[in-house]
């Protein structure tokens, strides 16, 4: 599969691979993705959730085979179509699809945000939908699948416990998330480990829209002390942020954490090239608290200087 998205920076595009299921069409990011193979037998494992068809080893890493149409109750799929083998969150997964239709590259600001009428808090599992010339393509939560079906893969909200009693610090905190689920999960962790002063943003753009008004009116080292991103966002990208932020003298010193299901070496380079601070894979909460005490200890070092 030939894609070179990832060898361009902060322009705020991604490719989707179109799939269907059935007659319907839907789609991934194709930075999740790392081959796509024929159906091939899986062994069933005992117990296992109804969605998982089983386990299987392509080459020599065992991959879980997950029945995608059983997730979305789409019907039941058959022994045909074609395994897209992805990772993220630091899992090799495989999703039972029936064809795939081609990658289209598109910007993030043409993505349209499901609204609350198909797509709630707890059970809505697409994270934007497209237009292509005559049809609707739906792009899955493939985060959200997984978590259903196997919670413990999800935001490891239980690390912060393990932080023990901590003070609480004023630091001002710029999130971009656009999944409310996790975005509440995620604020909740960060004020249980004392960081309560928390601007809430659903894309890059409002983050960079907040963080730009704040420059304009004189008040930016009050009201942004450190920047969290998700990559995947609807409108503006956590790249295409990172890559404002860090490209603007008056903003490149304020600490930038890449927070993201897509962390992996590729994505982790491109993060680096961007000027991110610290880049973590969103199972990583507790990773991420101790980051920000880094990041914000060395920002506030700095200031001192």
């Amino acid at each position: 599969m030939e894609t070179n998205i990832l060898l361009e920076n902060g322009t705020n595009e991604l490719e989707i691979l179109e799939f269907k299921l059935g007659d319907d069409s839907y789609g991934i990011n194709v930075a999740k993705i790392t081959e796509i193979i024929p159906f091939q037998p899986v062994t069933p494992v005992p117990n296992a959730h109804p969605s998982i068809e089983g386990i299987f080893m392509p080459r020599d890493k065992m991959i879980t085979a997950i029945n995608l149409k059983n997730c979305i109750q789409r019907g039941v799929q058959d022994s045909k179509g074609l395994f897209i083998i992805t990772n993220f969150n630091k899992l090799d997964i495989a999703f039972h699809v029936d064809s795939v239709v081609g990658i289209h590259r598109v910007s993030w600001t043409a993505i349209i945000k499901p609204d609350a009428t198909v797509n709630t808090v707890e059970s809505g599992i697409s994270t934007g939908i497209v237009k292509f010339d005559d049809r609707l393509v739906i792009i899955l939560d493939f985060e959200k699948i997984v978590t259903d079906i196997s919670p413990e893969t999800g935001l490891k909200v239980a690390d912060i416990e393990d932080l023990g009693s901590r003070e609480r610090k004023d630091i001002p905190i710029v999130l971009a998330e656009d999944s409310a689920l996790l975005h509440k999960l995620i604020s909740d962790s960060l004020k249980k480990s004392g960081y309560v002063n928390l601007i809430d943003c659903v894309n890059g753009k409002e983050a960079w829209d907040f963080i730009s008004a704040c420059e304009a009116e004189g008040t930016l080292s009050q009201k942004v002390g450190l920047i969290i991103t998700d990559i995947e966002m609807p409108v503006m990208d956590g790249h295409r942020l990172t890559k404002l932020v860090k490209s603007n003298d008056r903003t490149k010193h304020i600490p930038l954490v890449i927070f993201s299901s897509l962390v992996n070496d590729e994505m982790r380079r491109k993060g680096e090239q961007l000027g991110a601070d610290a880049q973590l894979s969103k199972p990583e909460i507790g990773n991420l608290v101790k980051e920000i005490d880094r990041l914000v200890n060395i920002h506030v070092e700095s200031e001192d200087e």
